[in-house]
């Protein structure tokens, strides 16, 4: 058997066209083998020019090739769980975009999938993989910035096209499903900790019915993260994290760029004009071929994704918590999270 994992793609997204399909070409465990769309033509022009060996004409004639090990599932946020139960279904591993479900309870779903078929599930967090964020958590555990206490995120962008899934609310759009995931999954990924209560405040879109503004606080046993996201703001984001000694500052935290370094501003708090500001530069690497890597060598040599299902669901459950306090107007705990099997 070949080192490398073999994949398929389910549909011929921009995220996977344009980003995830190229990235994991340049992987040494990962191969891109086919494309799937519903439309014929559609497939087998984007493996044309992606140079993908094999397209398909649907989705389920993919899942049924036995020389597809493993499916990348880039489909609109309401077909995450759907698709990817089939897929596993069919016996291939899945790694699936973010948000993977729309709600906890068809998260579990998913769970129930995993533990019936023993394929690896995972989303497609390329956060966690990212050198910078494994240097950020490095620095905040070695204490350099003292004792982790509140976490700051911002991140927008401007989208009022109708027709786009990000602003269809059926298929799970809006800017906390959409962007609003990521500040969640890394102030838990830095705490190491769930939070136990979340308070959010949703502006809805009049047309859509889409969150076009959310503010949230999350508050963790030992600090917060506050966050805003939006999809009809001006193109922004950044993450700033304080600690009782200093700060760090992640510069492009989420779309970070695959030909040019990223850089992390480490504060020590000397004053206030920057004089403590230290600059370290994460050199130039892709995030989507490290995560497409880091799956298939978990396929590979048997071990864990780099965010598995136990994970998704933590990260669900704040989003959840924050929808229905947008709605009940206050403070929502937070349950730990039990998984059954």
């Amino acid at each position: 058997m070949s080192k490398k994992v073999r994949w398929g793609v389910l549909g011929v997204a921009k995220i996977a066209t344009q980003k995830v399909i190229p990235a994991m070409q340049q992987g040494r465990w990962s191969e891109i083998v086919g494309i799937a769309s519903r439309d014929l033509e559609k497939a087998q022009r984007a493996a044309a020019d992606l140079t993908v060996p094999k397209a398909y004409g649907s989705y389920r004639e993919m899942l049924a090739d036995p020389d597809i090990e493993a499916v990348y599932n880039p489909l609109p946020n309401h077909l995450h769980v759907p698709w990817s139960i089939r897929a596993a279904e069919a016996g291939k591993h899945v790694l699936c975009e973010k948000p993977i479900a729309l709600t906890v309870a068809e998260l579990r779903t998913l769970l129930e999938a995993r533990l019936r078929t023993g394929v690896k599930i995972g989303e497609a967090f390329m956060v966690r993989t990212h050198p910078q964020w494994l240097r950020a958590r490095e620095i905040v555990r070695s204490g350099e910035i003292g004792d982790l206490r509140a976490i700051q995120c911002a991140f927008s962008y401007s989208n009022r096209d109708p027709a786009n899934v990000r602003n269809v609310a059926a298929w799970g759009g809006g800017g906390l499903m959409d962007i609003g995931c990521y500040p969640i999954q890394i102030s838990r990924f830095l705490f190491g900790q769930e939070p136990v209560r979340v308070v959010g405040r949703l502006e809805l879109d009049p047309d859509f019915g889409t969150d076009r503004l959310t503010s949230a606080i999350l508050d963790f046993p030992s600090g917060q993260c506050v966050f805003t996201c939006s999809t009809q703001l001006v193109p922004y984001q950044r993450v700033q994290i304080f600690g009782t000694k200093g700060r760090l500052e992640v510069e492009i935290p989420f779309n970070a760029p695959p030909d040019s370094p990223c850089r992390l501003l480490v504060d020590n708090g000397a004053d206030v004009f920057g004089s403590g500001i230290r600059t370290e530069e994460v050199p130039t690497c892709d995030q989507y071929t490290i995560q497409g890597d880091a799956f298939s060598r978990a396929v590979r040599e048997g071990g864990e994704v780099p965010t598995p299902l136990e994970d998704s669901l933590g990260n669900m459950q704040v989003i959840e918590g924050l929808f229905r306090s947008g709605r009940e107007n206050g403070w929502v705990p937070l349950l730990k999270a039990e998984i059954a099997g």
